[in-house]
Parts: C-alpha cells; structure tokens; sequence
C-alpha cells in the first residue's frame, strides 16, 4: 500500500500475511509513543482482529530503531497556569481497554521488540503472549523518572514475570533491563540477532497461524487466571475447558491426523 505525497503516515501499519495479521507502530520519528490517534488506530485494529475468524494469529512489533517509548509527553505538554491532565482517566480510556484487548484475544499474539520498550510501551509487550527481542533492545519502566506509577498492566505482570524483589527494584530505578537479561529473567521468551528478529518472529506466528487456534485460546485463559484462583477452582476451569477443547474438529483432526502419521490440517474453528 503505497502513501500519498505530503500525507501523515498512518500511525499504525497492519498487514496480512495468510492467516496471520502484522501490527506495526508507525510513529518512528517519536520512538511510536503512543498519542491518541495511535490509541485509537491501535485499538481499532485490535478489535477488529479479534472479531475476524480467519486471522489465527497476530504479530506485533515498532517502525524503525525502537518498539515504543511508551508515552508521548509532547502530546501532554501543559502550559504555565493550565489545569494538569487526569492522567488516570488517560490510562482508563486507552491504556487499561488496550492491555485488556491483548491479554483476552482468542489466539495467540507474538511481539517482536526491535529496541527501547520503555513505560507503557514495555508493558504492552509483555502482556502479550510470546516475546522475542532483537539482542539490542531494552525494557525500561522509566514512570519514576516522571514521578509516575507503572501502569498498562506493569504492576501486575512484572511480578508474576521477574518476582516481587526485582519488580520493585525495576519500578523504583527506572533502570534499564537489556534483552538477554530480559531473557535469563524469565521476563520475555527468546533474545535474537536483531538482523534474524523479524523473520523469526514471523516464523512463530505462521506456526501458530496453522495450530488448533481455538485450544490455543483456551489454554490462555487457563493460564491467564491461574495465579489468582485455588487449585480447586482451576482443576475445575481445567475440566470445563477441556471439554469444550475435546469438542472442537481440531482435537478429532490432530487425532485422526497421529494414528495416520500424517501432518495434521486444522482450521482454528470452534465447532
């Protein structure tokens, strides 16, 4: 798709590729930190890839030399005199609806980070399902450098991810987190070579784009609620979700497909 001359580059980029969709943050000249016209891009085309059937699977990464900065606070510069921002209706009108979107999309959401993840631009990335980052990138809640508290999930997530004693340190430092340590932390999946970043992450995607889709929505919300129920309640979850797993073409296709010792072809459909 080709731009017009003159025109505003669109502030986010999305591509199909099969059954795969690429979400790419456009705002390279501001690191893609998020103002509201890229909140309401970004959200738009979440949505309506969740809502689309035939898209099994979404890949998400950053134009240019980073993945996002989190915040673009030229766009909440306030005059001398002028009423300060809610910044808490900011993060429940775009911020909390997106990390939410991510967190419930019913199939599997890659996120490749190029370089500087930092603030909510970090937190998005790891509310995703699966990330990988070029060796070059970096994890920064910088929210102390501003007098801020993590949001967009980051309280929530680092925790879980990284432990109680190194999420209070990386939110109280602000310091940055480089990807290989990311990744010996637990806190992302898989450190590459930037140059192999995009075509690897790709790869993963086209693998889950050809997956029983649907199980793989189940198997998140599993997991996505395990840390808070008892096991009884989530033994009972497990029942509940296997059922409906056992149901689906997918299951009698990957069967069919082991005691013919044949690839299997399944469809992500639900029934």
């Amino acid at each position: 798709m080709s731009e017009t001359t003159g025109a505003p580059a669109a502030p986010i980029l999305v591509e199909r590729r099969g059954a795969v969709v690429r979400v790419v943050l456009n705002r390279p000249d501001r690191l893609n930190s998020f103002n509201v016209e890229m909140h309401r891009a970004l959200r738009a085309a979440m949505e309506e890839i969740a809502a689309d059937e035939s898209v099994r699977a979404v890949l998400l990464t950053g134009a240019g030399r980073g993945f996002c900065a989190g915040q673009d606070l030229a766009d909440r510069a306030v005059a001398p005199g002028a009423a300060r921002p809610d910044l808490g209706a900011s993060v429940d009108t775009w911020y909390n609806p997106l990390i939410r979107l991510i967190r419930t999309m019913p199939k599997p959401i890659v996120c490749a980070v190029n370089g500087v993840a930092a603030g909510a631009g970090a937190n998005i990335a790891l509310a995703c399902d699966i990330v990988l980052a070029a060796r070059s990138a970096s994890f920064v809640q910088a929210f102390a450098k501003i007098g801020l508290v993590p949001d967009s999930g980051g309280t929530w997530v680092l925790p879980r991810l990284v432990g109680e004693a190194r999420a209070r340190a990386l939110a109280l430092t602000a310091e940055p987190v480089k990807a290989e340590r990311a990744e010996a932390w637990g806190m992302i999946w898989k450190v590459v070579d930037d140059a192999e970043l995009e075509g690897e992450a790709m790869a993963l995607a086209e693998r889950f784009a050809a997956a029983p889709t649907h199980g793989l929505a189940l198997i998140k919300r599993a997991l996505f609620v395990s840390s808070t129920n008892t096991l009884d309640t989530q033994l009972d979850l497990e029942r509940d979700l296997q059922r409906e797993a056992g149901a689906t073409p997918d299951y009698a296709e990957g069967v069919a497909a082991f005691v013919e010792k044949r690839k299997p072809n399944f469809t992500g459909r639900k029934g």
